[in-house]
């Protein structure tokens, strides 16, 4: 039986100097933020990453593990107000999700909303790994508070799970300047009896830092790849739901994406038990 290599190996971080996830805490601000994000071939994700190796550190998350697989389940209301207020570029955009990183056990409730200036703001909580994919009671408290901070109408109550995205990840850091880049891969989104996956030939690139384009972008930009305004969750839903109105995610994703509709149900994408999601991931 032969094996995929992983992202890792195809990226080449092994060339990376390493940096823990303190080092790369303490250096980046990234609860506000200005992120920017590239659909890339892997060959020109892996030549961005060999020409980052000079400033930047890979995250090593102990015994040499550079990804991390990820699971995240996205909240919305009856009315997908939060997929709407994405799609229409409205000001007060935001998303709430509960997030497990698997190969951790770790479990956060995140909130996204935007600032005045149109920086991403990320309030996070902790919570027990066996809540992924609920919102109970401090969840809900959390979320509630967040968002009449930022300004957005919208309670934990009105909202429900709605979309589960799934992917691997790789992380590097300017230490110097506190800027990161994300390289992500296996990605897919599932809602219901349905799935959409990202080319496996891509990788999805996200830089966060600061107002102005850092390294990274500028390099990428050399390469002519230009950012792209996509959403993992605005993608699964714009892809995966019936009856959406068409709109500029869709036609992108439709060129980076397929979607498969299955016989059966997948298993349930938010109650099943926590040992499942782990083994699935």
């Amino acid at each position: 039986m032969t094996f995929a290599p992983s992202l890792a190996t195809r990226l080449g971080l092994a060339e990376l100097r390493c940096a823990t996830l303190a080092e790369v805490d303490a250096a980046a601000a990234l609860q506000h933020r200005v992120d920017r994000k590239y659909l890339v071939p892997f060959d020109r994700a892996r030549r961005l990453v060999a020409r980052l190796a000079d400033s930047h550190h890979v995250l090593d998350l102990g015994d040499g593990r550079r990804t991390t697989s990820y699971l995240s389940t996205y909240f919305d209301t009856p009315e997908l107000g939060s997929w709407r207020a994405h799609v229409q570029q409205r000001r007060r955009r935001w998303k709430v999700r509960t997030r497990l990183y698997a190969e951790d056990g770790l479990c956060r409730v995140e909130v996204k909303t935007k600032d005045g200036r149109g920086a991403t703001v990320k309030d996070a909580l902790r919570i027990p790994a066996a809540e992924y994919g609920e919102l109970t009671a401090p969840a809900a408290e959390f979320v509630d508070d967040v968002l009449e901070r930022a300004g957005v109408p919208v309670t934990a109550g009105e909202l429900s799970p709605v979309t589960e995205v799934r992917y691997v990840r790789a992380a590097l850091a300017d230490l110097g300047h506190g800027s990161r880049v994300t390289l992500d891969s296996a990605l897919s989104c599932r809602r219901d009896d349905r799935t959409a996956a990202l080319d496996p030939g891509h990788v999805l690139i996200e830089t966060k830092g600061a107002t102005s384009p850092a390294l990274a972008d500028r390099l990428l930009l050399g390469m002519g790849v230009r950012p792209v305004s996509l959403s993992k969750y605005v993608v699964g839903q714009s892809l995966l739901t019936p009856g959406l109105p068409d709109n500029d995610v869709r036609r992108l994703a439709r060129a980076h994406f397929t979607t498969e509709a299955h016989p059966a149900p997948l298993s349930a994408p938010f109650s099943a038990p926590f040992s499942e999601r782990i083994t699935a991931a």
